[in-house]
C-alpha cells in the first residue's frame, strides 16, 4: 500500500479563484466557507485531530501528482484550461525542460495540441498554452501551500485547542509546507526568472507583486535555512515527504544555478550542500533499472531516491506525470512490454542526443530501423526511441492498472549528486577531482560502461554524463543553460524552427509570464524579448 500522501481525501478548495480571466488575480487559495463546507468543522475531528492537517498538506503533495479534485480527470484544480491533462505539474515541468531540448521533440500536431509545436522550435510566445499551463500550476500550489501555513498558525491551533503533541506534529508539516513551496519558487525562478511573489502573510485578495530573481533566490535560499531544523533526519520521514536530504538536495540545486540566476558564483557554498546530501546516508541502487520500477518505493531504489513525485494506479491517476511519461515515448508493441496498454507515439530523442550517448548502457535505444533524423516532426516513426520508465516491477509484473502506472518520478536522486560533485570539481574548481572521477566511475561501472581516468575529466565530459546518466528527468534545458550552450554554442534539429537548428536569442533561457498574467496584474512586467 502506498501512505497517506496518495490517500488524499480531497480538499474543498475555491479552485475557481483560478479562472479563464486570471491564476494570479488572488495569488492565494482559501478554504471554502459556506453552507456546505466549514473550515471549523473540517478541523474538528475528535477521533483523529491529526488526521484534517495531514489531508491538508497530503493536498500540496498531490500536486506535484495530480490535476483536479477527481481522478483521473474532473473538477480541475485549474479551470481555464483546454485540456485537464495540459497543467499537471510533471508534465509540464517535463515539457518546458526537456522537449526544448535536443533529448526530445513531439510529434503530436496543433489541432489537439495548441502551441505544442513551439516547444519543438525554441519559437514559443507569451501565449503558448503549454507555458500558460505550467506558470498556472506553479502558483497554484504556492498558493495551496500559503493558505496551510494560514491555517496552522498558533493563535489558529490555539483557537481549535489543538494539543501540545499534535503542535509539534504541525510544526513538521509547516517545514514541509514551506519546503514544497520553495520548490516551486525555484522553477519559477528557473524557468522565469522574475516573478510574481506571496506568502501567507499577504492578504487574500492583494496583488501579487513582481520580484527580480536575484531576490527570489535569496528569499528560497533564506528559506530552506530557516527550515532545516525544523525537518526531520534524512530518511527519517514518511517515504515521499520531505526531510533534511531533500532540503539539502534543492539547496544545492539553487546554489549550483546561482551564477545564471544571480550573476554571483556559489559553487563554495554549492559544494558545502552537496557534500550534506553525500554524508546523509543516501546509496545507490545496486540495480540502476530499479529506480525506474513500478516498485521503485520499495525495491532498493529509494535509497537513492532523494525526493519522489508519487504515483499509483489506483489511488493517483492523472494524464499527466508518469502516464504521460511512459505512454508518451511509446508505440503499441513496446507499451505492452513496459506493462501498459497502448503507446501515444508522442517523443523521441533527436539525433544530436543519440550521438552524444553514443551507445552508453545508462541510455535504453529501442531496437530497430527508425533513422537519428527528423525531417518530419509529425512523424513518430522518425528518430530514435529511447526507454526509461516502466509500469513493470523490478520482478517482471506490471502494476495495479495499465493506463496509470505505478512508477515514482524521482526529481532529486544521488547519482545527481555525484555529478554536480564531478562538475565542481572539474568546472569549477571546488572538491577533489580524484573523488569526482570515483562518482563518475561508480556510476559507469553500475550500467556496465568502461570507467575512465582523470585526463578524461573536462567539463563537455561531464555535461555528458549528466545526459546519460539523468536523460529525461527534466535536467537538460538547466543543464545546457549552465554549461553555455543553450541557445548558442551548440545546435539539435529543429532548434529554432529550422531543419538542421540554429542558435536562438538569449532571451529564450527564460520563457515568458503569459499575455493573461501581465493584463490582469498591473505589477507584473514581462521578460525581454516577449
Amino acid at each position: 500500500m502506498k501512505n497517506i500522501l496518495t490517500k488524499v481525501k480531497w480538499l474543498a478548495f475555491s479552485a475557481l479563484l483560478f479562472t479563464a480571466v486570471s491564476c494570479l488575480n488572488d495569488l492565494d487559495v482559501s478554504l471554502k466557507d459556506d453552507d456546505s463546507f466549514s473550515v471549523d468543522n473540517y478541523f474538528n475531528n475528535p477521533d483523529n485531530p491529526e488526521l484534517p492537517y495531514k489531508q491538508f498538506l497530503a493536498k500540496i503533495y498531490g500536486g506535484l501528482s495530480l490535476s483536479g479534485q477527481a481522478a483521473p480527470t474532473g473538477d480541475s484544480d485549474l479551470q481555464s484550461l483546454v485540456d485537464e491533462g495540459f497543467s499537471q505539474y510533471l508534465r509540464g515541468y517535463w515539457q518546458l525542460q526537456e522537449l526544448t531540448t535536443d533529448e526530445a521533440i513531439i510529434a503530436w500536431g496543433e489541432s489537439d495540441n495548441p502551441t505544442i509545436k513551439d516547444l519543438n522550435f525554441n519559437t514559443w510566445n507569451a501565449d503558448n498554452k503549454f507555458n500558460e499551463a505550467f506558470f498556472a500550476r506553479v502558483y497554484y500550489q504556492i498558493s495551496v501551500a500559503n493558505e496551510f501555513l494560514r491555517e496552522t498558525t498558533d493563535e489558529k491551533l490555539n483557537s481549535r485547542k489543538v494539543s501540545e503533541d499534535l503542535k509539534a506534529k504541525i510544526k513538521v508539516m509547516r517545514a514541509e509546507a514551506r519546503f514544497l513551496r520553495a520548490l516551486s519558487y525555484y522553477h519559477a525562478i528557473d524557468l522565469y526568472g522574475n516573478s510574481p511573489f506571496a506568502t501567507e502573510e499577504n492578504a487574500l485578495g492583494s496583488v501579487p507583486v513582481m520580484k527580480t530573481r536575484a531576490e527570489m533566490f535569496d528569499y528560497v535560499l533564506n528559506e530552506l535555512n530557516t527550515i532545516e531544523a525544523d525537518l526531520p533526519a534524512p530518511r527519517a520521514n514518511e517515504y515521499g515527504r520531505a526531510d533534511k536530504g531533500a532540503l539539502w538536495m534543492l539547496k544545492a540545486k539553487l546554489l549550483i544555478n546561482a551564477k545564471v540566476y544571480t550573476g554571483q558564483d556559489k559553487s563554495t557554498e554549492a559544494l558545502a550542500a552537496v557534500n550534506s546530501v553525500l554524508g546523509a546516508g543516501y546509496s545507490l541502487s545496486l540495480d540502476r533499472n530499479n529506480l525506474f520500477a513500478a516498485d521503485n518505493d520499495v525495491n532498493g531504489a529509494q535509497k537513492e531516491i532523494i525526493f519522489p513525485v508519487r504515483y499509483d494506479g489506483v489511488k493517483t491517476k492523472s494524464y499527466g506525470g508518469m502516464t504521460y511519461l511512459i505512454h508518451g515515448s511509446t508505440n503499441d508493441a513496446v507499451a505492452k512490454t513496459l506493462g501498459i496498454d497502448f503507446g501515444w507515439q508522442g517523443f523521441r530523442a533527436r539525433k544530436e542526443f543519440i550521438q552524444t550517448i553514443a551507445g552508453d548502457p545508462r541510455v535504453n535505444v529501442v531496437s530497430g530501423t527508425d533513422s537519428e533524423e527528423i525531417t518530419d516532426y509529425l512523424k513518430f516513426a522518425q528518430g530514435k526511441k529511447l526507454i526509461k520508465f516502466t509500469n513493470k516491477t523490478s520482478a517482471g509484473v506490471s502494476g495495479q492498472d495499465p493506463t496509470f502506472p505505478d512508477t515514482d518520478f524521482p526529481m532529486f536522486r544521488l547519482a545527481d549528486v555525484y555529478l554536480m560533485y564531478a562538475e565542481l570539481a572539474v568546472v569549477n574548481g571546488k572538491g577533489d577531482k580524484a573523488t569526482a572521477l570515483n562518482y563518475i566511475n561508480d556510476l559507469r561501472l553500475r550500467a556496465g560502461a568502461n570507467p575512465v581516468t582523470l585526463s578524461a575529466l573536462t567539463p563537455d565530459f561531464v555535461l555528458s554524463e549528466r545526459a546519460k546518466e539523468l536523460y529525461w528527468e527534466g535536467h537538460r534545458r538547466q543543464d545546457l543553460i549552465r554549461f553555455g550552450k543553450y541557445t548558442s554554442g551548440y545546435n539539435w534539429q529543429w532548434k529554432g524552427g529550422s531543419l538542421n537548428g540554429s542558435a536562438i536569442a538569449d532571451y529564450r533561457a527564460l520563457f515568458p509570464i503569459p499575455t493573461k498574467e501581465i493584463s490582469s496584474n498591473s505589477n507584473l512586467i514581462q521578460n525581454p524579448g516577449y
